[in-house]
């Protein structure tokens, strides 16, 4: 074989190599459209960054049945947490609450409970009975107690909710959106995670049968996901005439946590199946990267007219990114930091921004903050200070 021909072969390999690379790397940018769910409205997020990873309808206004119960665990829990109420409280149970029909826990009147035991039913058996007796006892009426619900839900950004009971039972007036319920999920799993456990237990028994006298069986969690995908920990299910079959599900695989939220199915099956179908997509072509760890120093930069000439600039918390599969090499983070920083700085102080771009896209930004406080430095220093400005601007420095 000649030198010329020999060379040809090795043109031809080299650009069949570089045409194999140029689809690979087409195929790992390649994401198919999300599925089509037959729902009246759902959502799916990635939990740790919030990113939305499909959506449909998400901020229309619905019946939230069974799944206003998160609102209502999640209130109790933020009580337990400050410390106005304790698991071991004794709640004496109403007659509202034990005539409650609908999905119960089956307490009876008259009777105390712990607030323990009120909490799981509530999240594992979706009680009812339980939600009254717990919104009573923390709020001495179910009415004072949905005032607290949207006060809570208006704190965490949840725009387009309203509460008017603590069940989720059908009512004028009281609605929530795919958005918000995905948002109340996130603060659930993360704001009050030893809470969150309870939404993974499969069944709860309470209560005797008063013919017999021996404890009524079991019931199971309606979460059926929790069943048939080990990945899915939570979170409730609901359902009415009017809402029809709701799920707010999260599941977590490989250290990726996704939440679903899905409203307005016609079956049971069809609920847990659709939602499949979300956390199916999600986690086959998204991912997560993290892009810089928080609370260390990613930059030192000069400080003027302080007790410190030099201050950290850093994250208050890991910054983590959600792209498609196989977009990582195409990141890139860049830093603008204030030109001129001067004295007094507080601790996490916005002196700066980090912004992360996936190919050309500004996909995150988010403040560089002052990792230390600098004050402010003596009479001396902030005139020597002040020259050594003077000059620098002067000479264009």
């Amino acid at each position: 074989m000649t030198i010329s021909r020999k060379l040809n072969k090795l043109l031809q390999v080299g650009t069949l190599l570089t045409a194999l690379s140029s689809l690979h790397a087409a195929a790992a940018a390649m994401i198919p459209s999300p599925p089509q769910l037959a729902a009246t409205s759902y959502i799916l997020v990635d939990a740790v960054t919030g990113k939305v990873l499909v959506e449909q309808g998400a901020d229309a206004r619905v019946p939230p049945a069974s799944l206003t119960k998160m609102m209502t665990a999640y209130v109790a829990e933020a009580e337990l947490a400050s410390g106005n109420i304790n698991r071991d409280d004794k709640v004496l149970v109403s007659e509202k609450a034990w005539r409650m029909g609908g999905s119960r826990m089956f307490i009876e009147v008259g009777e105390r409970v712990s607030v323990s035991d009120l909490l799981k039913g509530v999240i594992i058996v979706s009680g009812n009975d339980a939600s009254i007796a717990l919104a009573e006892h923390i709020a001495g009426s179910e009415g004072s107690f949905a005032d607290l619900m949207n006060s809570t839900a208006s704190r965490i950004g949840m725009k387009n909710t309203h509460f008017v009971n603590s069940s989720g039972y059908p009512a004028e007036n009281h609605y929530s959106s795919a958005r918000d319920l995905a948002t109340l999920s996130r603060h659930i799993i993360y704001d009050f995670p030893e809470y969150y456990t309870l939404y993974d237990e499969k069944y709860f028994q309470y209560g005797v049968n008063k013919k017999t006298g021996k404890p009524l069986n079991p019931q199971p969690n309606r979460n059926s996901l929790l069943w048939s995908n080990k990945a899915v920990d939570g979170l409730k299910t609901g359902h009415t005439s009017a809402a029809g079959y709701c799920l707010a599900a999260s599941a977590k695989r490989d250290g990726q946590r996704l939440i679903a939220v899905v409203l307005g199915t016609k079956s049971e099956r069809a609920r847990a199946s659709e939602t499949q179908k979300l956390f199916t997509y999600g986690f086959r072509f998204f991912d997560n990267v993290e892009i810089k760890k928080g609370g260390k120093a990613l930059e030192v930069s000069r400080v003027w007219k302080g007790t410190a000439d030099e201050v950290g600039l850093g994250l208050t918390k890991d910054l983590v990114v959600t792209v498609p599969r196989g977009q990582e090499k195409n990141l890139k983070a860049t830093m603008q930091i204030d030109k001129r920083i001067s004295a007094p700085i507080a601790k996490g102080q916005t002196l700066g921004m980090i912004e992360v771009r996936l190919n050309d896209d500004v996909i995150e930004s988010v403040p560089l903050v002052a990792l230390d406080a600098v004050e402010e430095g003596g009479l001396f220093k902030r005139l020597l200070d002040a020259v050594k400005l003077f000059f620098i601007e002067l000479f264009g420095g």
